[in-house]
């Protein structure tokens, strides 16, 4: 069980914090939504989960099976849609500096990152594009 403490801090901005580690998370409503956009949404959040998710998922398959897992970054573009103001689209780029998977571990590292926790627990309302870019 994880327990995080949730304060409003007035102005749409809140405070999270993880209680175990101590570290602290500030959201903001964006522009588009009568905030400020200061700091990450709430909605950013989300899809910043779901890519770190991923990326953590990869590096987990490869400490269990030696493969070697170390230069990758990845990107994320969240669309909202109205009626009712959700995440319409996120669309995920990952880019994988390792030269070494053979095209049988890329498609199991990537069905492993596609699996992940956070996307299993999102909206399948949400429509998610996902392009692994081997470098």
């Amino acid at each position: 069980m994880t327990k995080i403490n949730v304060s409003y801090l007035g102005g749409l901005r809140t405070k999270s914090k993880h209680v175990q580690s101590g570290n602290e998370i500030l959201t903001d409503a964006p522009v588009d939504n009568n905030g400020k956009g200061e700091a990450f949404s709430p909605t950013d959040l989300v899809a910043t989960a779901y890519v770190n998710c991923m990326l953590t998922i990869i590096g987990i398959y490869c400490n269990q099976r030696d493969i070697p897992f170390e230069k990758c970054t990845a990107e994320v573009e969240k669309h909202m849609i109205d009626n009712p103001r959700r995440i319409g689209q996120l669309d995920i780029k990952i880019y994988i500096n390792e030269k070494n998977w053979d095209d049988k571990q890329k498609k199991k590292i990537e069905s492993a990152a596609l699996n992940c926790p956070v996307a299993k627990s999102v909206s399948s309302d949400i429509q998610v594009n996902v392009n692994f870019i081997y470098n």
